[in-house]
């Protein structure tokens, strides 16, 4: 798949992930509207890369609708949708209000939903388009005190797996992209309770999180080959093996791992 003039959005762009699709996908040759709640975080990334840019607040349906009908007014077609906009909660569950419940329902997985529903029936039209949702190892696997950002990235794991199956023999690829943590400022906030997104996280990764531009050129070479899924770092990979051959055993390991992690923040 070339990306040479192909027309893509990326929502939440200021920053993280966002970002670095943008610039991944600038330098494959693609023209991107970058998106992001924050405006002039849209704006600083677009500068950068000479795109254009916008405001946009994915859990406003008719929002999200007006920027993909933007594109296609303007350039006749839709070719790539990137579903990134997300938060995190971190801390034991019974400290999450049920606004926060709401809040990462809404940017996770309903923005996700907007996006789908703007953008699929316009690739549907056209017979061609990517769709790519980023989810992450938190919709593969599961542990505590994350417990609102595992369950809306299950289930964007879940809708991108179900509407690949629709969507891929009409001519449409669906990608799910999960990978551990990264290198974004996603780990060092939403810590409730002494949580520490940061000290979380990186447990499992040698305390090395992973690049966001060498993620970003891994999704477009998934994009290029029609994959499924994309998992990375490599230990990202292994853990996902583990919980597919071993789920009651992975589930004990995660109740030790959720106990030293409250240690730690006890003392911390």
């Amino acid at each position: 798949m070339s990306f040479a003039g192909k027309q893509a959005i990326v929502t939440g762009a200021g920053s993280g992930i966002g970002a670095a699709l943008c610039r991944a996908l600038t330098a494959a040759g693609a023209e991107v509207l970058c998106t992001d709640i924050d405006a002039a975080a849209a704006e600083r990334t677009a500068a950068a890369l000479g795109a254009r840019w916008a405001r946009l607040d994915v859990t406003d349906a008719d929002a999200v609708q007006a920027a993909v009908d933007g594109v296609v007014d303007r350039a006749g077609r839709l070719d790539l949708m990137f579903n990134n906009a997300g938060i995190c909660w971190g801390g034991d569950t019974e400290l999450l209000t049920l606004d926060q419940w709401n809040a990462i329902i809404d940017v996770n997985l309903r923005g996700v939903v907007h996006g789908v529903a703007a953008a699929y029936p316009v690739m549907l039209r056209q017979g061609h388009g990517h769709i790519v949702n980023t989810a992450s190892m938190a919709g593969l696997t599961a542990a505590g005190q994350i417990t609102s950002y595992v369950a809306t990235k299950h289930a964007v794991v879940g809708l991108s797996l179900a509407l690949r199956s629709e969507a891929v023999p009409r001519g449409v690829g669906v990608l799910a992209v999960c990978p551990a943590a990264v290198e974004t400022p996603i780990l060092d906030k939403g810590g409730i309770g002494g949580f520490v997104g940061r000290d979380y996280f990186l447990q499992t990764q040698r305390g090395k999180a992973y690049d966001p531009d060498r993620l970003a050129r891994d999704v477009l070479r998934a994009i290029d080959r029609n994959k499924a899924i994309l998992v990375k770092p490599r230990i990202a990979r292994l853990q996902w093996w583990f919980a597919r051959m071993a789920p009651t055993l992975l589930n004990r390991v995660s109740m030790r791992f959720v106990e030293g992690q409250r240690a730690r923040q006890r003392t911390g």
